[in-house]
């Protein structure tokens, strides 16, 4: 079987490969080096140049025959006007691979990227890698007394890509299991609503959004995107976290934007501010929608322009941080900025309800033994049979858990403190069922009453009716079920106020009061 001939692409050096006069052979030549490796034949050289450096490529071309008579030298005109553009030099390379005429069958290829700007380097690497160049890379490097220096193959073959796939995907794995506390969770949605966020965090430092209920982990989240962001060195800043519900009055423009001294009456000193403590780190607000419009205003301006004005400053100052907002409230429907929530609302991920995840009850109670344990500083068990008494418990309909993963932790580790022996039994787990009962029981009635009104009057009716207005509702609505008629209601909810009326309409009152949220008597009564 024939022999394939070897065939290599390179560029010309403008620089390593220049050389006058008898002593341009004592020096190292990438161009020429290559064809004078002992145990490397090339059987021809592409070399591709620029056409105002035709007389170095020809004077290479006639070095390399003198040097290497058996190496045939193919010259390539290529005209780039700016070298270091990378669109323009892609192009240019890219172009050349698609007029040349590879014979695979024949011919073995190298492609030298040793010469030419980075840019061209790394251009040549990709189209190698690619395929559009079919071969593999060879890299030549000087020697001290070894004028032809010597040379080193890369094979860009699957095998490689394989291992490396693999240690990116092992990456990937690795930075999931961080964002999730190292649980193992089970339910699907839920993880992959982790994996986006992992990629996003990862690949942006956009705004972003968390939504979810009170307690649901959106700022425990937040926390670990920054510590995942840090460990890959996106950060050089800290994590700076505050809930905007704390935040009251003309304190709230300080405690963000800072202040200069005198700017009020007891700002004695210049505060930085939450925003310039987060430069170059991350900003977590929790629960922005409490912020007020001017604060709104303020922000949407730090975001855009990374600059703002501290409290009765006169010179703006700088923080490029992240922000990430959390939030249990609906921002479309109320008095958030509009602009504020289109610039939030690029990444948007909803955190769902700790009993919209029971799939995930068992894992999580295996986290938070360990960190009862942690806490307690004794390691804490539990029986099979408490566990499964738990666990069926908390994935039952009785299982509110209002405040999501802060009731399940309490809950747990109230267990642990009451272990005897570091081990939790049935009796332990049943005090603590009845415990969560007796809580949530004014909790279960108002749940019912919420979902009622969300049947009544669809849900986003129902979500902008205010908590005053709701409970009012949920209350006549309850009475007037078990009124047999509307007058006979009304008498129920009127009983006090209709005695100091001298002409009472109980039921003409209520008839009204329903029609201000389109409700009809005989519909309830349905």
């Amino acid at each position: 079987m024939a022999r394939k001939r070897t065939v290599a692409f390179g560029l010309v050096g403008t620089q390593l490969d220049r050389g006058r006069g008898p002593d341009r052979w004592e020096h190292w030549r990438p161009t020429v080096a290559l064809c004078q490796q002992e145990d490397l034949a090339i059987d021809r050289l592409e070399l591709i140049h620029d056409p105002s450096f035709a007389q170095l490529a020809r004077q290479l071309a006639g070095d390399i025959a003198q040097a290497s008579p058996d190496t045939e030298v193919r010259l390539h005109a290529r005209k780039i006007e700016d070298p270091w553009d990378f669109a323009e030099v892609y192009g240019a390379l890219h172009d050349f691979t698609r007029e040349y005429t590879f014979k695979v069958e024949s011919e073995d290829y190298l492609v030298h990227i040793t010469t030419g700007t980075h840019v061209a380097q790394i251009c040549l690497f990709l189209l190698t890698e690619s395929r559009h160049l079919p071969g593999r890379l060879v890299q030549t490097s000087p020697q001290a007394r070894n004028p032809h220096g010597s040379y080193a193959i890369v094979d860009l073959d699957l095998s490689q890509h394989d291992r490396l796939a693999a240690r990116f995907e092992l990456e990937k794995k690795e930075g999931l299991s961080f964002l999730k506390s190292g649980i193992d969770t089970k339910n699907a949605a839920f993880n992959r609503l982790i994996e986006r966020i992992e990629e996003v965090a990862i690949a942006s430092r956009a705004p972003l959004l968390l939504l979810g209920p009170t307690g649901a982990g959106k700022s425990q989240l937040a926390r670990r995107i920054f510590e995942l962001k840090r460990s890959r060195n996106q950060f050089e800043g800290i994590f700076v976290e505050v809930n905007c519900a704390t935040l009251r009055g003309d304190g709230a423009m300080s405690t963000l934007f800072g202040h200069v001294k005198g700017s009020f009456t007891g700002a004695v000193g210049d505060r930085p501010g939450l925003l310039r403590q987060a430069d170059k780190g991350v900003l977590f607000l929790d629960e922005i929608g409490e912020l007020g419009l001017d604060e709104q205003a303020m922000l949407l301006r730090a975001i855009e322009e990374r600059a703002f004005y501290p409290v009765g400053a006169d010179r703006e100052v700088h923080s490029d941080f992240q922000l990430i907002a959390g939030t249990n409230r609906d921002l479309v429907n109320g008095t958030f900025r509009e602009d504020l929530l289109a610039r939030l609302d690029l990444w948007t991920f909803a955190l769902p309800a700790l009993r919209d995840r029971t799939e995930d009850m068992a894992p999580n109670l295996d986290f938070e033994l360990e960190r009862s344990s942690d806490r307690l500083g004794r390691h804490i068990g539990i029986s099979k049979e408490a566990r499964t008494k738990f666990l069926a418990f908390a994935s039952s309909t009785e299982g509110l858990w209002p405040a999501n993963f802060r009731d399940y932790s309490s809950a747990v580790l109230r267990m642990s403190t009451l272990a005897r022996g570091g081990r939790i039994d049935v009796a332990c787990v049943e005090e603590e069922i009845e415990r969560l009962r007796a809580a949530w029981s004014s909790r279960r009635t108002e749940h019912r009453g919420d979902d009622d009104l969300e049947r009544l009057l669809g849900k986003g009716p129902a979500a902008e009716l205010d908590r005053f207005e709701r409970v009012q509702l949920a209350e006549v609505v309850r009475v007037a079920r078990t009124a047999p008629t509307l007058s006979a209601a009304g008498r129920l909810l009127f009983d006090k106020s209709r005695l100091g009326k001298q002409s009472t309409n109980d039921a003409d009152r209520l008839k009204k009061y329903l029609a201000r949220y389109g409700l009809r008597f005989e519909s309830l009564r349905a």
